[in-house]
């Protein structure tokens, strides 16, 4: 036995972690995450959620929030917060079909308190502001159309990514199944969705239902990628568990397995940091589900299951040591990890406009800044999408940049799906190669987390950054990976950018530099809790820098390290001590 949770402590190779959590009490309490959701949900004297169902329903794919722009109004008013949910769909690679998308436009039209649909950093789309009498409606109108949002949230492997590469067509589709059956695989059994959403019938559930998950489930969030260089669009640096596509001669033969990666950090708090993921090496196709799931119970079983902000995987390969770990997943997928296959990654921006593949079809990339589908007054984003929906035959994918592509295109379509697109705002020209590259989560004013704006700052910000390069004679191809989030948390990915910035307190932000475009370089705190104005001061003085002394083709953040503006930062504890 290499590990336990006896007498309320967690051991683990013979270390003790200490206290369990209140979260482990909260899962083990949960009847396999049935909690009292279903009473709650008859509870119409409160909007929100109550005790421990808070957290279960984040295990159903949602987060109970508020719209915190008008908080201190209703208290004033003597009325409790707003309280409202934000879904998050499942989509294992992001592909939906049209008459699904029409579907949710519908619901998100008539049912929230936004009317918008907003493509997301796990290439899924969210549903923001749903009121408690309509949640129940919005399951099962997913559920009508075959989507669910089951393990979006919670500590559950989330949403599968999976590389939009539509130009590869083969290649693609192959990765893309992957990318659906790890996502089964590794989902809750438990009847608890069925059963709660659906009116499914109700069953008598043992830990036997779980026989990857467990009992009490993960000890966090856990996040896989299914990724096909060169194109690292799904940053596989942010997450704890990527299969790296390895093909020959255009047919996929295996994964090479990077663990460990992960972005977010709590703000003074040096135990927390952001981590680059580990090559453990390549296994051939047939075992990619058992290496899945060995990763997935290792870190269910070891863990930390004490101290939530410790409790990723890359603080368990940490703390055990990577060998240990591998050796580990190596025993329960029996399997032994041969040497990568080379492979690289040169750029991870979506390739936005009209694309053919191999196949003959085209596919058209939408940039839709911060992924917001709203129609806005001049571009009806939302209504030109649903236009399109009406008439196309292929399907939509949803990015990990939060943009959209129309796929699939038979070319006697390509004129009329692109009249729509312009006429809605959808393709706009004179958008600019760094609006494009710059990306923001929601925060406020609906994320609870949220200690600075990000997705209603970034649009300025962006353009006082287009001012700043301008003015420095760049040319629009020298743009910088651009990143920003509202607290440290990770979610728009501020920690893989060239220049991050990571929400501290309203209108101030740390500024992080020496990222890569590739997508595999931590970048470094370079100015602690400024204002946006002092921001943009720091910008404009490296930017001339970067104009004037750098080499050719060089990008802003290897400026930043090559220039020792920023010293590179290590991936983890494990190199420090080197």
């Amino acid at each position: 036995m290499t590990f336990s949770t006896e007498n309320n402590k967690q051991v683990v190779l013979g270390e003790e972690l200490g206290k369990l959590s209140d979260n482990e009490r909260l899962k083990t309490q949960s009847n396999f995450l049935r909690g009292t959701i279903e009473q709650d949900l008859q509870d119409r004297i409160t909007g929100g959620f109550t005790a421990d169902n808070f957290q279960l329903i984040r295990f159903h794919g949602m987060y109970q929030q508020d719209d915190r722009d008008i908080r201190n109004e209703r208290a004033k008013q003597k009325l409790e917060p707003l309280h409202n949910v934000m879904l998050r769909a499942r989509m294992p690679g992001g592909i939906i079909k049209p008459e699904q998308w029409l579907a949710i436009d519908k619901f998100a039209t008539e049912h929230s308190l936004y009317g918008s649909i907003r493509l997301t950093t796990r290439q899924t789309f969210q549903f923001h502001g749903v009121l408690k009498p309509n949640i129940k409606l919005m399951h099962q109108t997913l559920n009508s159309i075959g989507i669910d949002s089951i393990a979006t949230a919670g500590d559950v492997n989330r949403n599968v990514l999976c590389t939009t590469n539509p130009i590869e067509s083969e290649l693609h589709q192959e990765a893309y199944e992957w990318a659906k059956k790890i996502s089964e695989h590794l989902l809750p059994k438990t009847k608890a969705y069925a059963e709660i959403w659906l009116d499914g019938e109700k069953v008598e559930t043992t830990e036997d239902d779980e026989p990857i998950l467990g009992k009490t489930y993960l000890p966090r969030k856990f996040k896989t990628t299914v990724v096909i260089p060169p194109q690292n669009d799904v940053d596989v640096h942010a997450n704890d568990l990527n299969f790296v596509a390895i093909g020959e001669n255009g047919k996929l033969v295996g994964f090479n397995v990077l663990v460990g990666g992960g972005l977010a950090m709590t703000h003074g708090d040096t135990s927390t940091y952001a981590r680059r993921a580990d090559d453990f090496g390549f296994v051939p196709l047939e075992k990619t589900l058992d290496v899945a799931a060995a990763v997935v119970t290792t870190q269910r079983d070891w863990g930390n299951r004490s101290n939530r902000k410790n409790a990723k995987t890359k603080y368990t390969l940490d703390r055990v040591g990577i060998d240990v770990f591998k050796a580990e997943v190596e025993k329960r997928a029996d399997v032994k990890f041969a040497d990568s296959r080379p492979y690289e990654f040169t750029d991870r921006g979506d390739r936005i406009g009209w694309a053919e593949g191999i196949d003959g079809k085209y596919h058209l990339a939408l940039f839709i800044e911060n992924g917001r589908l709203l129609d806005f007054p001049g571009k009806p984003l939302k209504s030109g999408v649903a236009e399109i929906a009406k008439i196309h035959k292929g399907d939509f994918r949803m990015t990990a940049n939060q943009n959209l592509i129309v796929a699939g295109v038979a070319e006697s379509e390509k004129a009329k799906i692109e009249k729509i697109a312009r006429e809605h705002g959808l393709i706009d020209d004179s958008v600019s190669e760094q609006r494009k590259n710059s990306m923001a989560c929601v925060a406020f004013p609906t994320c609870p987390l949220a200690m600075a704006e990000a997705e209603r700052f970034l649009p300025q910000f962006v353009t006082d950054v287009e001012g700043i390069l301008a003015k420095h004679g760049l040319p629009q191809e020298d743009n910088i990976i651009l990143r920003v989030t509202g607290c440290p948390n990770g979610c728009g990915r501020a920690m893989l950018a060239e220049i991050g910035l990571v929400g501290k307190a309203p209108g101030r932000y740390n500024l992080h530099l020496g990222g890569n475009r590739a997508g595999t370089r931590i970048p470094k705190m370079y100015k602690e809790n400024i204002t946006d104005s002092q921001i943009l001061e720091e910008i404009d003085q490296l930017v001339g820098r970067w104009s004037k002394e750098r080499e050719a083709g060089e990008g802003f953040g290897d400026f930043t390290i090559r220039t020792g503006i920023i010293q590179e930062v290590k991936v983890s504890k494990r190199d420090l001590h080197a």
